[in-house]
């Protein structure tokens, strides 16, 4: 059954009324009939674009985030004050009906399924002492169960990582703790941050400096961690998460984060190549390079990149409609050519290099690759970074010391 026809009336009228009230707030000189007619018009396009009920409601709170983050621009004190007060109805609004007690955390909203994981929503306890927590008025609590995730997941070494790599000012997610449950459960709970990268793109809503920005935190994020030993092995734009559309991004989901010498990964010669996500995957990962490094996590950025920059929210590389590794290994071949050991010599060390015989794609320039329309500077940080050979890619490092022929700081490679 459809998932629409289980929404009632009551439900959409109340996201259409939180709506028309914060477009009131961020537009005060549109006459009231066109306020109903826009807040109905946003209403509509989330309820027909959705995917899913979850989906319906995340997008009506990203509507409302980005009508709350124009009210707050907007310089209006009397305004911001409604919308604060507002703010803290939504909090309790949104925690209303369906709900589960989850450790002290009462009356938590099922928010979506992971592949090993269920995400709550919930409030932050009143009375709650914990310094890291004082500012988070709600949370986003991990559901886990250990014994039940099969390698590479595995929420406990996500937490000890996590745990290590701990860093707002490098864009880190903040985990704020971590309990036990009867059951063997494990839960992880962060803040809550409703908006992500991907959800941005999609919509089209982020502006060229927004983007910049974001990249900007991705980038410091990933230097952060590889400085460390850390590799992501996930980067996409739906792991970026923002506490508003203007920033700051933070790296999230270390579900299949590896460590060097953490006690729940692989050794660093025998790296499980079964990761990351369809169109960000690097090549060595399609060939069994089990020794990959950090240059994984920026092959992905560099997709990210171009996603963000150039190409309007579509894929630099096409996976087709099953995440075929065979189709996006044409994708790669068909955009930067069919490679060799000239081309790329790490493929000697990939053991399944060789196997199969490819029809030989010539590659295509970069100004052919992205839009006329990207941003020269852009295109050239795409180039440095999505390269066959591992270890030609730029370090995230040298992104944001300006190490860069483009001419300096990510954010002056993305003017």
């Amino acid at each position: 059954m459809d998932w629409r026809a289980a929404v009632s009336f009551s439900e959409r009228l109340a996201k259409i009324v939180k709506i028309t009230h914060n477009y009131k707030l961020a537009h005060p000189n549109v006459p009231a009939s066109d306020v109903g007619r826009q807040a109905q018009a946003l209403e509509s396009s989330a309820y027909t674009d959705a995917d899913s009920f979850a989906d319906y409601e995340h997008r009506c709170e990203s509507i409302i985030g980005n009508l709350s983050a124009e009210v707050a621009s907007s310089g209006n004190p009397a305004a911001q004050q409604v919308a604060e007060v507002e703010s803290e109805q939504e909090d309790k609004d949104l925690l209303a009906g369906p709900h589960a007690d989850i450790g002290r955390y009462k009356s938590a909203v099922h928010f979506r399924n992971g592949l090993f994981s269920e995400v709550y929503k919930a409030r932050r306890p009143e009375g709650d002492n914990d310094q890291k927590a004082q500012k988070v008025s709600l949370v986003a609590l991990k559901l886990t169960t250990p014994a039940m995730m099969s390698a590479p997941h595995d929420s406990e070494r996500e937490a000890r990582i996590l745990a290590k790599a701990k860093s707002e000012e490098r864009n880190i997610v903040p985990l704020l703790e971590t309990f036990a449950l009867s059951g063997g459960r494990f839960v992880l709970v962060f803040e809550w941050m409703p908006w992500d990268l991907d959800s941005l793109l999609q919509k089209e809503i982020a502006s060229r400096a927004q983007i910049k920005a974001i990249l900007k935190d991705l980038f410091s994020a990933l230097a952060h961690i590889h400085s460390m030993g850390i590799l992501h092995r996930d980067v996409k734009p739906s792991n970026i998460l923002l506490r508003s559309p203007s920033g700051p991004a933070f790296l999230a989901d270390f579900g299949i984060a590896w460590q060097d010498g953490d006690k729940g990964c692989e050794p660093a010669d025998e790296k499980i190549t079964d990761v990351g996500t369809t169109h960000y995957r690097a090549p060595e990962l399609l060939f069994g390079n089990h020794r990959y490094g950090p240059s994984l996590d920026m092959w992905a950025a560099g997709c990210v990149v171009a996603e963000a920059a150039c190409l309007k929210g579509q894929s630099l590389f096409d996976s087709g409609e099953l995440g075929s590794d065979l189709a996006l290994i044409q994708s790669h071949f068909k955009t930067l050519g069919t490679p060799d050991l000239e081309v790329w010599p790490g493929a000697k060390d990939c053991k399944d290099w060789g196997k199969m015989e490819f029809y030989k794609y010539p590659p295509k320039p970069w100004e052919e690759v992205l839009p006329p329309n990207c941003d020269e500077k852009a295109r050239d940080l795409v180039s440095k970074l999505v390269q066959y050979e591992s270890s030609t890619r730029l370090t995230a490092a040298e992104v944001g010391l300006g190490i860069v022929p483009c001419g300096g700081l990510l954010g002056m490679c993305i003017d």
